[in-house]
C-alpha cells in the first residue's frame, strides 16, 4: 500500500508540474494571437479573452498531458533504478502501475464531472465576446414549445426571427415573421412569410407580408403583401447548427435534457449524443493512454534506445486519439451507432495497452 501511494503521489506532481507548463506556454501562445486579432482592443480586455479560452485549450490538451505525464515518471524510476528495485523484491512491475492508475481514473472523472462544466461556460462566453467585437453582435437560436427563434446580429441592428418549424437541416424556415430592429432597439420593420430559404448572404422569402413600424400610425394600413423578398443575413446554415450551441459548450449534466428537448422540437441530437457519450468513456481512454505509454517506457535505461521507446509510446497515443476523433466524425454523421462510435475506442484501447503491456513485461 505504502508503494502504491509513493508510485501515486510521484505521478500526481508529475502530472500537475507538466499541466501548469502547458498552462503558461498555452496562455502566452494565445495572448500573442489574440493581440494580433483584436490589436484595438485595451490590454485587460484581451486578457480577457485568452483567460476564458484557457480551459477548452488545456482541456483538450489532457490526453497529451497524460502521455507525457506518464513517460517522464517511468523514464524517471528508470534511471534511478527504483523499478529493478521493485523487481528484486519480488514484485512485478505491473504493481507500480496501481498508483498511477488510480490518478489517471481520479483526473478523468474529476475532468468529466467538475471541469466539463467549467469549460462549457468559459467557452460559451469566449465564443459570444468574440462574436460581438468581431460582427457588432451574435447570432443567438432557441427552441421551446412555441417553434424556434433565431437572433442575427450586425453593425446595424438585430433581427428576431420566430418560424413554427424548419427543415431537417435548417436551411428552410417554415411560417416565419422577421422583426428588424436598431441599435438602440426601437422596431423598423415586420416581415412575415410562409417560408424562408437561407440563400448566399440573403434570406429569401415567398408569400411575404411587411409592415413598417418607423412611420407610425397604423401599420397595417400601409403594409404591403409580395410573391417574393430578400432580407439580408451574414449566417451561414452551419453558422445556425452552431448556435444550438455547440456540444463543448454545454456542460455535462444539462446535455440530457437538452438533447431531449432537441429531439422533441424534430431536430437531430446526434452529435450532442456521440458528445455525452464520449465524455463519459474519457477516464477509460485516459487509463488505456497510461498503459500505453508505461509498457513502452517502464524499461531499464541500461538497454538503450530510451527515446526511441518514448517516442514509440507517443505516437501510439496520438493514433489512438486521432482514431478516436474519427470515430466520432462517424458517429456524428450517422455511418455508426452512437454507442459504438463513443465506447469503441477507448475500450478498444484500453484491452490494446493491456496486451502489448503484458508482452513487454511478461512476454
Amino acid at each position: 500500500m505504502i508503494l502504491h501511494a509513493y508510485f501515486a503521489r510521484k505521478f500526481l506532481w508529475t502530472f500537475l508540474g507538466i499541466f501548469m507548463i502547458f498552462v503558461v506556454l498555452l496562455t502566452l501562445v494565445d495572448l500573442m494571437d489574440e493581440l494580433q486579432d483584436f490589436s484595438e482592443l485595451p490590454f485587460g480586455g484581451v486578457l480577457e479573452i485568452v483567460l476564458l479560452n484557457l480551459p477548452s485549450a488545456n482541456y483538450e490538451m489532457l490526453p497529451l498531458i497524460m502521455i507525457l505525464s506518464t513517460a517522464a515518471l517511468f523514464v524517471r524510476l528508470a534511471r534511478s533504478s527504483e523499478l529493478v528495485v521493485v523487481r528484486a523484491v519480488g514484485r512485478s512491475a505491473l504493481r507500480a502501475l496501481i498508483g498511477p492508475l488510480v490518478v489517471a481514473s481520479a483526473v478523468g472523472v474529476i475532468s468529466v464531472t467538475m471541469l466539463n462544466p467549467i469549460v462549457a461556460a468559459s467557452s460559451k462566453r469566449y465564443s459570444d465576446l468574440v462574436k460581438g467585437y468581431r460582427q457588432g453582435g451574435s447570432n443567438v437560436l432557441a427552441i421551446s414549445s412555441e417553434g424556434l427563434w433565431l437572433r442575427q446580429g450586425d453593425l446595424h441592428g438585430q433581427i428576431v426571427i420566430h418560424a413554427s418549424r424548419a427543415s431537417s437541416d435548417l436551411s428552410t424556415l417554415y411560417d416565419t415573421s422577421f422583426i428588424a430592429f436598431t441599435q438602440d432597439g426601437a422596431p423598423l420593420r415586420r416581415i412575415n412569410a410562409e417560408e424562408a430559404t437561407l440563400g448566399n448572404g440573403e434570406w429569401l422569402l415567398s408569400n411575404v407580408k411587411l409592415w413598417d413600424l418607423m412611420r407610425g400610425g397604423n401599420p397595417e394600413s400601409t403594409a404591403l403583401t409580395l410573391a417574393t423578398y430578400s432580407v439580408p443575413s451574414a449566417l451561414t446554415k452551419e453558422g445556425i447548427i452552431d448556435s444550438f450551441g455547440k456540444p463543448e459548450y454545454i456542460p455535462l449534466w444539462d446535455l440530457p435534457a437538452f438533447i431531449r428537448q432537441l429531439e422533441k422540437a424534430g431536430f437531430s441530437a446526434r452529435r450532442y449524443s456521440v458528445w455525452f457519450q464520449m465524455e463519459l468513456a474519457k477516464p477509460i481512454f485516459l487509463i488505456a493512454l497510461v498503459l500505453v505509454t508505461a509498457a513502452f517506457s517502464m524499461r531499464h535505461t541500461r538497454l538503450g534506445n530510451t527515446g526511441v521507446s518514448v517516442l514509440t509510446a507517443i505516437m501510439l497515443g496520438f493514433g489512438l486519439y486521432y482514431i478516436r476523433n474519427f470515430a466520432q466524425i462517424l458517429g456524428e454523421n450517422g455511418q455508426i451507432p452512437v454507442l459504438l462510435a463513443a465506447w469503441a475506442p477507448p475500450v478498444a484501447s484500453l484491452f490494446l495497452a493491456i496486451g502489448i503491456l503484458l508482452h513487454m513485461e511478461d512476454g
